[in-house]
């Protein structure tokens, strides 16, 4: 029998591309939005904190995440992640570990 907690409904329903999108950010990321001159979203770029640009970051996975709050901006700059962002995200080293231990 489970028993129920306050935090056992927070890592329901976040996809994979989103929670490596939720760590490169709690990691020191940012998310960078390229804009048509409508202002309509054409393109968005995850960066980690080295330097590098996340694949799987697309406009889907962003809407997702803002819908949800887990990311914000703040005064025009670049979408980072929220406090409940950081509560959703699963504690684990990197995504590709598992709770098994070997």
């Amino acid at each position: 029998m489970r028993l129920a907690t306050p935090y056992s409904d927070i890592f329901v329903n976040i996809s994979k591309p989103q929670q490596r999108t939720l760590h490169a950010l709690a990691r020191g990321g940012q998310i960078t939005l390229e804009r048509n001159e409508r202002g309509d979203i054409v393109d968005v770029d995850c960066w980690t904190r080295e330097g590098w640009r996340l694949g799987d970051c697309t406009i889907e996975v962003f809407k997702a995440l803002k819908r949800r709050r887990l990311i914000m901006s703040r005064q025009g700059g670049p979408y980072l992640i929220t406090r409940d962002g950081l509560l959703r995200l699963r504690p684990q080293a990197d995504n590709r570990t598992s709770g098994r231990s070997l």
